[in-house]
């Protein structure tokens, strides 16, 4: 006798098995448009290892078992070892395999923050908390070369394509990787608060040896090689370079005291820490920690801006899969005309996010423009805010797609969960909208930023008056800005105007027709799925589609 209860049917398959970057045609289009010289073949390959069962597996386990901190062994010795399922190790392989830490420092693509860009992009869409090391090692690379001494010797394995969990000498280490540790528990983005103190100790062949005594409230990535921190030395705060192993093979004083427990990122080791007198040696000037901790800021905003558009991408890549598979009230749901002005408007904001973080991207390519050198500090803070903020908005919508099952933190569903509960992360780290609205303040106020801007939006006058009057009004708008209250609505009208330029120069007229209509005309609602009934919803779904 059968006693089955019924049959499963109407149930979408699992989005597994397919290339991120080939079936990703709006990537595509904007590296076509900021990078054409760069060579497509190492991203393609990327994208069908990050979209395979296996790799998809890896980032399940790696956050279903997240990471554990050992301080002691069992014979009592303080050892503050962080323990990671092999899964995470998997990951961090294939992240510095394909160069995503360093590659763009050894100078061999023609567009190496680009290519770096799209790389991580598609990382992202596999697994997000892991990338933590691999940001900062990207950025904290370059403000090695404050000292010269460290930089010769850690440089080349920074940038080098293994990766070693071990924790060891890192003479004894073909590849190493970097954190950092700024903020502490009284001050979080107000740095100058900080109270850990560096008293000098002698000098050697790095240069001046410091000994570091105070906390870090938040000490991200804490199994790395070494890591970048602030701390109060004799001519103020300073940066300094603090590695885990010493010379002589001991560990540094450096103890961890608890991970955090995150809403999300649960793959990712983040840590409170205590330096004991900790061996420290300085980078850049004593008394400029500020200008350094900035400069490397510059580079994990990007990264942020990049992850939450990677995410974004994932998101809805997940709500097209389900609703061309999905059927209601006798048709699928991809099909119902409520459902593509939802499906629409989300592939609007995903393919205006990746043109936005690449464009950025760009510009950290030509340092020596002076254009670009401009944009990389004016959009910086932008994409950084406006990417962000509208990545959980977007998260949201894209789980409502799936109903029920994309609420279940279960099998190939719960990646729309894990992806929900690490949208606000890359809006919080590095700077909060606050933080970002008030450092655009800064940016617009340096070199000649209007100027720059109006070149920035030149290419697309003409293509849609919402945008011509847009990109007419912002000048006035930024020299008259006296206070910092409507410092938020320029972020965002900043971003809506040059991501408007973008798609209406590397997207189909549907897609930037669409854009400017909701986003700058007002023919849009106060949520997803509100655009007015003269969208081409059918082409832009088309063009969003992971197929």
């Amino acid at each position: 006798m059968d006693t089955a209860t019924h049959e499963v049917f109407n149930q979408p398959t699992p989005l597994v098995d397919y290339n991120l970057f080939e079936t990703n045609r709006p990537l595509r289009d904007v590296l076509r448009f900021n990078a054409p010289q760069l060579q497509l073949a190492p991203l393609e390959h990327l994208g069908g290892l990050l979209g395979s069962a296996e790799m998809q597996a890896h980032a399940r386990l790696a956050n279903t078992n997240p990471p554990v901190l050992h301080t002691h062994d069992r014979f009592g010795r303080r050892i503050d070892e962080v323990e990671f399922h092999p899964s995470y190790h998997a990951l961090m392989k294939a992240a510095v395999g394909a160069g995503l830490h360093g590659a763009p420092w050894s100078g061999q693509s023609a567009s190496p923050h680009a290519q770096r860009a799209a790389g991580f992009m598609l990382f992202t869409e596999l697994e997000p908390s892991i990338l933590c090391p691999i940001s900062m090692s990207y950025a904290v690379t370059p403000a090695l070369r404050g000292n010269a001494a460290i930089f010769a010797d850690w440089g080349p394995r920074l940038a080098s394509l293994w990766y070693d969990p071990q924790l060891r000498h890192w003479r004894d280490k073909p590849g190493l990787t970097m954190g950092m540790g700024m903020t502490e528990k009284q001050g979080g983005s107000d740095v100058r608060a900080n109270t850990t103190r560096a008293v000098r100790a002698g000098g050697d062949a790095w240069g001046e040896r410091y000994e570091l005594t105070g906390h870090k409230w938040f000490f991200s990535a804490p199994m790395c090689d070494a890591f970048l921190v602030l701390a109060q030395a004799p001519a103020g705060l300073s940066c300094f370079f603090l590695p885990r192993v010493l010379e002589d093979g001991s560990r540094n004083a450096i103890r961890i005291q608890r991970l955090k427990d995150k809403l999300g990122n649960k793959a990712n080791a983040s840590s409170e820490v205590e330096f004991h007198g900790a061996s420290a040696w300085l980078v850049g000037e004593e008394g400029r920690g500020v200008p350094q901790i900035l400069e490397m800021g510059t580079m994990t905003r990007l990264d942020c801006a990049l992850g939450t558009s990677g995410l974004m991408r994932q998101a809805l890549s997940l709500a097209l899969h389900h609703t061309h598979q999905r059927q209601a009230f006798g048709k699928l749901l991809a099909a119902q005309p409520l459902m593509k002005n939802v499906l629409a408007d989300l592939a609007l904001e995903s393919e205006a996010a990746t043109a936005l973080a690449v464009r950025l991207a760009r510009a950290f390519d030509r340092p020596q423009d002076p254009h670009e050198r401009l944009m990389a500090r004016v959009l910086t803070p932008v994409a950084k805010f406006w990417i962000c903020k509208r990545g959980s908005h977007l998260a949201q919508e894209a789980m409502e797609c799936l109903g029920g099952n994309g609420y279940v933190e279960e099998g190939g569903e719960g990646v729309m969960a894990r992806i929900y509960r690490e949208m606000p992360l890359n809006s919080i780290w590095e700077g909060a909208g606050n933080i970002m609205a008030l450092d655009l303040l800064r940016a617009t106020r340096k070199g000649d930023a209007v100027a720059a801007l109006a070149q920035e939006l030149t290419p697309a006058r003409g293509s849609h008056a919402a945008l011509d009057r847009l990109a007419d009004a912002l000048p006035a708008r930024i020299e008259a800005m006296a206070t910092e209250v409507e410092a938020r609505r320029l972020a965002q009208d900043l971003a809506l105007a040059v991501q408007a330029s973008l798609l209406v120069q590397t997207a189909p007229p549907a897609v930037s027709d669409a854009f400017c209509a909701s986003r700058l005309g007002g023919d849009w609602g106060h949520a997803f799925g509100t655009l007015g009934a003269g969208a081409d919803f059918d082409a832009i779904i088309a063009r969003a589609r992971p197929q």
